[in-house]
């Protein structure tokens, strides 16, 4: 009997879109974060009598025949890209992206990942790096002895000291675009990295290209939409139960079976 394994495909199904359901719920705090969406796709069907094909018995031609459906499976979890609510921070070294874009960063391998996390930092040497220490791109180094931080749209920097009146340039930052932005394989740690799906980072500055801009002082909320979130669950946890219902009734029905036998 199919039936047993074609529910079965349906328990593990559900079973994965509430993994994602439950990663969502977990970073609905996380800075910058996307949410994703489970997709599925039905398995291949067994052909018991094929759509056009002539019947023996009269010699016309079968208007639908019969396919019976093995399950389902996952195709793939998808992010949703989305701007997220803009936070007040009040952090000179806070940068949301208003628009598209990644800052990108170097990782201690030396290969490049992207972020929309901005909430930035400064190192010992006065480096620019990210809250876990990878350095922002291209590289930033505030002096010791400046008094505050300017940062305009478009990821200019500017450095206000005790003993001058004119702030100082140093430096501009940039934005990463992409093609295809849900093609991006995620590190964790709000970081990702370019795939063959994504295509080749498109770096500009911010403002041009279709990029976004900076705003300083703020930081971008996790997209997740609680309550839309509690509803999948809800669906996804009554849809396991009907699955559980059709092994319940097939294995009556295979018990029935054994009965009679």
């Amino acid at each position: 009997m199919r039936a047993l394994s074609i529910a079965a495909t349906g328990m593990a199904a559900q079973q994965t879109r509430v993994e994602v359901i439950s990663n969502n719920l977990a970073n609905m705090n996380t800075t910058g974060y996307n949410a994703r969406r489970a997709e599925f796709a039905d398995l291949h069907y067994q052909q018991v009598t094929r759509a056009g094909s002539i019947n023996s018995a009269t010699g016309a031609i079968v208007p639908a025949g019969v396919q019976l459906g093995l399950g389902v499976r996952p195709t793939a979890v998808t992010m949703e890209v989305a701007q997220g609510a803009l936070g007040q921070t009040g952090g000179n070294l806070d940068l949301a992206i208003e628009g598209r874009g990644y800052i990108e960063v170097t990782l201690p391998s030396g290969s490049a990942a992207y972020t929309r996390d901005g909430a930035l930092k400064r190192t010992g040497d006065g480096l620019l790096v990210t809250s876990d220490g990878h350095p922002v791109v291209p590289d930033i180094t505030i002096p010791d002895d400046t008094r505050s931080i300017s940062i305009n749209p478009e990821g200019e920097i500017y450095a206000y000291f005790i003993d001058r009146t004119e702030p100082e340039l140093l430096g501009q930052l940039t934005l990463v675009g992409f093609t295809n932005e849900k093609g991006l394989e995620a590190l964790g740690s709000n970081l990702y990295s370019e795939t063959g799906a994504s295509g080749a980072p498109l770096v500009g500055f911010p403002g041009e290209d279709g990029l976004g801009f900076f705003r300083q002082g703020y930081l971008e909320d996790s997209s997740v939409d609680a309550v839309r979130e509690i509803t999948e669950l809800i669906e996804a946890q009554r849809g396991y139960e009907m699955n559980a219902k059709v092994i319940t009734a097939a294995d009556q029905m295979m018990s029935a079976t054994t009965q009679i036998r």
